[in-house]
Order: structure tokens, then sequence, then C-alpha cells
């Protein structure tokens, strides 16, 4: 179909979450003096416009991003994250947002590669247009999912594969998983991150019996809720499923989410949750 544009939707406060985790566990990976692999399996455009048409259409990221970048008592954690979005937009007025191609790009090292695959017409240009000068970065018009198969696992062995599609059909729920075992079984020690909306709560309790169904261990699942759950149209939350996450990335977000869940719903509706779904 690939009628869907993140254009709409940068910066939003699934955005918030999304990148707070991507950033940690790059930031983590970093730690040791070893390249590793950051493949991005539905990279998007790589960079956006918030004043363009289609952001102020929605002005999703009013309620994301545009509430947590500049607060002074924001968690150092969130400091990779927020220098990230800040380093596209030095004067100061939040015009660019990262998608998660640049936010990687910002983070990591000259010795780590990027690999970054997208298949929309019209974002894949400008994914390739941001990168065609970086040495460390190979962009792909290519279907995502293929990659977990033909790009794992990687000549380092370290690696950070993001999936995060844009669930425009239901199987999109079914074909993550489907995606991640096959990745998973060919690079079993990799960091997987996966990327979900909640519009349907038994979508994603299906998702994660399925997901639990494959044998992969140490799952941990982190999910911000700005509304209640709810059987009408939209997104009510939205989180991240990480398999092989950082050792210190489940307490970092016991300690990160609160504030973020305060900063960006006022109301203090929806909840907060860091829950491991699967040991070691």
């Amino acid at each position: 179909m690939l009628s869907y544009r993140h254009s709409y939707h940068a910066g939003n406060h699934a955005d918030v979450l999304k990148h707070t985790v991507q950033s940690l566990i790059i930031t983590a990976l970093k730690e040791k003096d070893k390249p590793f692999l950051y493949l991005d399996t539905h990279a998007g455009a790589g960079r956006y416009l918030l004043n363009s048409p289609h952001a102020e259409r929605t002005g999703e990221y009013h309620e994301g991003i545009a509430r947590i970048w500049q607060q002074p008592d924001a968690p150092a954690l969130l400091t990779p994250y927020i220098n990230s979005v800040k380093d596209l937009n030095p004067g100061g007025n939040l015009r660019y947002y990262p998608g998660s191609p640049l936010i990687a790009r910002y983070l990591l090292r000259e010795m780590d590669k990027l690999h970054m695959t997208e298949l929309h017409s019209s974002d894949y240009p400008m994914l390739r247009n941001e990168f065609q000068k970086d040495s460390r970065a190979r962009t792909e018009r290519a279907d995502g999912y293929q990659q977990l198969k033909s790009k794992l696992p990687p000549l380092s062995r370290r690696g950070f594969i993001l999936v995060d599609p844009p669930y425009e059909m239901k199987s999109d729920y079914q074909a993550v998983v489907k995606g991640i075992h096959e990745g998973h079984k060919r690079f079993g020690t990799g960091v997987f991150a996966l990327w979900y909306p909640v519009v349907l709560r038994q979508q994603i309790k299906r998702m994660l019996t399925e997901l639990q169904a494959t044998g992969i261990r140490n799952i941990l699942q982190i999910e911000l809720a700005v509304r209640p759950d709810s059987d009408q149209r939209g997104m009510t939350a939205s989180g991240m499923i990480v398999i092989n996450p950082p050792w210190k990335l489940e307490q970092q977000m016991r300690d990160v989410l609160p504030w973020l869940h305060k900063t960006l719903v006022p109301a203090g509706t929806g909840h907060a949750v860091v829950n491991v779904i699967v040991p070691e």
C-alpha cells in the first residue's frame, strides 16, 4: 500500500519514546571499543520539517518533542537524544525533527556502520540524499523485512536492529514477529528493537503471544500511553519490545519513563510500563 507518511507524525509522543530507547541502546553499545552495525529496516525520510503542511496538519509534535526538548529538569539519560534534536535546530527554534536514521548518524562513531532501507517512493530519495556523503552509511530502496535475512549477521558480530514498520495492514503485526524470528536465528546476540502502536490492545496481546511462542529469550517491553485503551479510532499508546537489551536499559527506562509521562501527559492519563516479558 505504501500510503503511510511519517511526516504527519514526526516528533509525537511515540517518537519520543522510540528515540529515547534508541539513543540509550546506541550509547550502551558504544561503551565497548568495537564497531557495530546499525540496521534500520523501515527508515523513513530521515529528516522532517515541522512547519510543513503534513506536520502542521496534525500538530502532533506540539504534544511530543516540543514539550521536552528545552526542559531544564530533563533527566541526564535523555541528553544523547535531546542533543541530536538540538543539533538539527542550532538556532533554538524547533524546525526539524530527526528520524531514527539521523539520530543514529549523530550518535554513531566513525568505526560503526549504518544500513537503512525504505520502500516509499517519496521518502527514499530524501533518505538517500541525507546520507550520500556519509562513508559509514548505505541506503537501499528495499523491503525492510528481507534485510533481517540478508544483512545478518554483520561482519562485526555486533549490531542493533530497529524494526519500525508503518502497520498499514493488520498483517504487519504478524510479519514483524516472523521477521524478527528469522533475524534472531541468524544473529542471536544482536539487539533487536521493535516499535509498535497501540490502536487495539488485542492486536498487541496477540503479537506478544506469538513472539513468546518463538522461544526467544531476554525480551523487555517498554510502553507509554497518553490515553486509556479504547476501541475508538486512533493510537492511545506506543511501545518498544527489546530483545537482548543492554543490561542497564531496564533500570534506565524505569528511571526516565515517569518523567516522560508526567511531561508529555500533564493530565496524567494513560500509563508508563517497563516489563520483562521473557527473562534471559
